[in-house]
């Protein structure tokens, strides 16, 4: 195509299917033209990720409104409060999407 078009990388291709892709497909696919990479499930999987991660540490909090491990009466509002754990998503998302932005070149030098 560069040839009989005469312009280097005259296509532009999406990457369809990226997420899980090892770095080197990844630079090997930036080489061959991709401009565009898909990482929706990778994405997905890093938000969930914050709350697995984030149950998990906090598991102990988590199993009523009254009770945990600092006693008996302790209340638990401010682990199952909403806005801490989708926070804890939202944190591992964007370091995803800043690890995939590196990968695909997209940053500010």
């Amino acid at each position: 195509a560069e040839e009989k078009l005469g312009k280097p990388k005259p296509y532009f291709f999406v990457f369809h299917g990226g997420s899980g892709s090892e770095k080197h497909h990844i630079a090997t696919a930036l080489g061959a033209g991709v401009v565009k990479m898909n990482v929706d499930t990778d994405t997905q999987w890093a938000y969930w990720e914050g709350l697995k991660n984030f149950y998990q540490a906090k598991e102990a909090y988590l199993q009523a409104q009254i009770g945990n491990p600092e006693g008996e009466d302790k209340p638990n509002k401010s682990y199952y409060d909403p806005r801490k754990w989708v926070r804890e998503s939202e944190l591992t998302m964007v370091k995803r999407v800043k690890e995939a932005c590196v990968d695909l070149k997209n940053i500010n030098a």
